[in-house]
């Protein structure tokens, strides 16, 4: 069923949580629930005259170096210089991304964003959106870069909070403003969580329309359902491939 952002009441709400939760029946990996995810929600989010109301929706994972398949990783070393990656090095991962450009409908066609390796609490704290991401869900950086058992078992059955820029014009989270001027983006809504075996993931989606407080404070419980889906697929199998498959089109 699709709906508006605009109009995100109750009903909605619940919709779109049993949506999330079916996207990860049967799947095999994270990264196929990442995908169907943002799919679904690029796809959904319409307006009255059955418009996208998203340019862009992607999902994001840490992921430990030693984890990344080899292109991934010589993607993140670039970050890095001379600096050593060691195999626990967390490194923000794209797991599912889709969008009003083409190259924005594979994670392999990223040339900024597909593994941004986070080696320091300073590194973190220094790239406004991602920090912010992280304190959304209730995470100080130390434990995205060092993630902590102690820490992750608290946080379990938490209600998260959300990342909600009403006005991404201007706004000091959101860096990448041409991007905003470019495509027109009004807001920005991220939402997710922590795993209890260390990893955090975030769902951002950009959008061409203002969304109002309500909605975003009802995106708390989309949280909850997203974690159940992402929680039940296999954490081993964290990628459909190594390989870079094929970019997958997407109509307008």
């Amino acid at each position: 069923m699709s709906f508006s952002l605009l109009r995100f009441g109750l009903t909605e709400m619940l919709s779109c949580g049993a949506d999330l939760r079916r996207a990860a029946l049967g799947a095999t990996s994270i990264e196929e629930v990442a995908d169907s995810v943002v799919r679904y929600f690029y796809a959904q989010a319409l307006g009255e005259d059955g418009k996208r109301e998203c340019v862009m929706a992607r999902f994001y994972m840490t992921v430990p170096f030693a984890s990344l398949p080899p292109e991934s990783q010589q993607f993140a070393a670039r970050f890095l210089g001379d600096q050593p990656a060691g195999p626990e090095l967390q490194c923000l991962t794209l797991l599912g991304t889709v969008g009003d450009e083409p190259g924005w409908n594979s994670r392999w066609t990223s040339h900024g964003h597909h593994a941004i390796p986070l080696p320091t609490v300073e590194f973190v704290k220094s790239a406004p959106m991602i920090a912010e991401l992280v304190r959304a869900v209730g995470l100080d950086a130390t434990d995205v870069v060092s993630p902590r058992p102690e820490v992750l078992r608290g946080l379990q059955g938490k209600t998260y909070n959300v990342f909600y820029v009403r006005d991404a014009a201007g706004s000091q989270y959101i860096p990448a403003q041409d991007f905003v001027d470019q495509y027109g983006v009004c807001s920005v809504l991220g939402f997710g969580g922590v795993l209890l075996t260390g990893e955090f993931y975030a769902v951002i989606l950009f959008t061409r329309i203002a969304i109002p407080p309500e909605t975003a404070d009802r995106f708390r419980n989309i949280a909850l359902d997203l974690k159940l889906g992402v929680s039940a697929a296999p954490i081993q199998g964290t990628f459909i491939q190594d390989e870079p498959p094929r970019p997958i089109e997407i109509d307008a």
